[in-house]
């Protein structure tokens, strides 16, 4: 059996304004009904896999939950990181805790953003490496190339060991045009998939080998890690400590016993609005159109609205990319849209929320979206999943008027507790304990008018918590 470890972390940032720090790209349904974190799982379930490790942020450990609850996926664990520090402490952190069960289990490091439209010619190849991998080899997936790509990394194949299996001579840093033509030109060079198989052993001991202080201190944060709702919280004083860095450079490049397999199928790591383009399905004038944009005398464009209330027009446009949002739009040339995290960089600095908070504020008991913001005043709808409760908790800035327009709430001001169906509403005073529940089997709709002289999300003091929030 193969343990998948879906690892999830990532800044959110070369698919703005879809993909945010707080909901990056694997979360969004970007080509289809489901999320690639969703497609990666649903990959690597089922014959010849165990059920997977997950390594994520602490604001993402409920929407990977939910997401695997979704697709009826069980993790066997699903450890938090507290801080991201690159790929190296998050796999030798995955290796160790698979180890814990079985330090000979063959587990399958995976990042969660891909997209592979056929999944099973993506196992058949992972079938291929699981004699080497067994016999003691890291094996990494090289990906066939498509164009003389320069946002990838490239990996060199060497002699074939086995079948289908080969030495990998060396990996290859993302190369400028002039060196991706070349490198495309020679059937030796492959993508680097960034995906590896190996027993955990094999993984831990080519950490000790070269890079043990990574190894050391993942191991003393993860020995001191604490369980919270079913979640692995690794310790982070000690993970605080641990030496951010890729695998490929703390590990990969130096180890002798890495081969590579090579996967002749589609794949892409959609790096960029240019690969969601060349993923879509186009016109016949190539242009990519949302059910919200229409496209006039355009050609070679990605036109995307992702609010039903906002319709995009593209007129006369010419390989051209435009994301419109209910709080931010972003057009560029195609060419361009590998700069996209520039700009979310120069958003950052100028304290704009748009650069890393979507409008939407995903929670582990639904979520809720700000439709007015203004001085002094508040207007949010708030969707809340059967059976979920937020919090019991009192402002101290702020009263709050609740009215239910779906579903069943329960609502408890102070000492009083009582049912809101659709059209009522309560008036919930400053500094009152107060809480919403959704008792029903449909989710609850609320609309919530905020009044008061603050009304950030930090006015909040919370007595009861079944999400253990402070």
């Amino acid at each position: 059996m193969i343990t998948p470890i879906l690892l999830c972390g990532g800044s959110g940032t070369r698919l703005w304004p879809l993909s945010r720090k707080s909901f990056p790209k694997q979360f969004t349904d970007i080509l289809g009904e489901e999320s690639l974190f969703q497609a990666s799982a649903r990959r690597f379930a089922g014959d010849g896999f165990a059920d997977p490790v997950v390594v994520t942020g602490d604001g993402f450990r409920f929407i990977v939950s939910e997401q695997l609850e979704e697709i009826s996926v069980a993790p066997s664990g699903i450890l938090i990181e507290p801080e991201g520090r690159n790929t190296a402490p998050a796999a030798v952190a995955a290796a160790l805790y698979a180890a814990r069960a079985d330090a000979d289990a063959m587990i399958l490091l995976v990042p969660s953003d891909h997209a592979v439209p056929d999944p099973q010619a993506f196992r058949d190849a992972v079938a291929l490496a699981e004699p080497a991998a067994a016999a003691g080899q890291i094996v990494t997936f090289g990906i066939t190339p498509a164009r003389a790509e320069t946002g990838y990394g490239w990996l060199e194949a060497g002699e074939e060991t086995g079948p289908g299996v080969h030495d990998l001579t060396r990996f290859i840093e993302k190369p400028d045009a002039a060196r991706a033509e070349e490198l495309f030109a020679d059937d030796r060079h492959l993508w680097n998939a960034g995906v590896f198989l190996a027993r955990a052993k094999t993984l831990i001991d080519a950490f000790r080998a070269h890079a043990p202080d990574i190894l050391d201190g993942v191991e003393a944060a993860l020995s001191a890690s604490t369980g919270d709702l079913g979640f692995t919280r690794i310790d982070p004083a000690l993970w605080a400590g641990v030496r951010e860095d890729s695998i490929d450079y703390a590990v990969m490049e130096k180890a002798d016993n890495v081969s590579v397999v090579r996967f002749d199928g589609h794949w892409t790591d959609l790096g960029s609005w240019e690969s969601v383009w060349q993923e879509s399905e186009r016109d016949e004038k190539g242009n990519a159109l949302s059910a919200h944009a229409t496209a006039f005398d355009c050609e070679g464009t990605l036109l995307r609205s992702e609010d039903s209330g906002i319709e995009l027009i593209g007129i006369g446009l010419k390989n051209v990319v435009a994301v419109a949002m209910n709080d931010a739009v972003m057009v560029a040339d195609m060419s361009d849209s590998q700069n996209v995290k520039q700009a979310v960089r120069t958003l950052k600095a100028r304290g704009a929320k748009q650069a890393v908070q979507l409008p939407v504020d995903y929670r582990p008991w639904g979520w809720f979206e700000t439709l007015i913001l203004a001085d002094r005043f508040q207007v949010k709808r708030i969707h809340v999943h059967p059976g979920a409760a937020l919090s019991l908790q009192s402002h101290v800035h702020r009263s709050e008027h609740w009215i239910v327009v779906a579903g069943t709430a329960r609502v408890t001001v102070d000492d009083e507790v009582k049912l809101l169906t659709e059209n009522q509403s309560v008036y919930v005073p400053l500094g009152a304990v107060h809480r919403m529940e959704n008792p029903g089997k449909v989710p609850m709709v609320m609309i919530e008018v905020q009044t008061g002289s603050y009304l950030g999300e930090d006015d909040i003091i919370r007595y009861e918590d079944v999400y253990a929030r402070s």
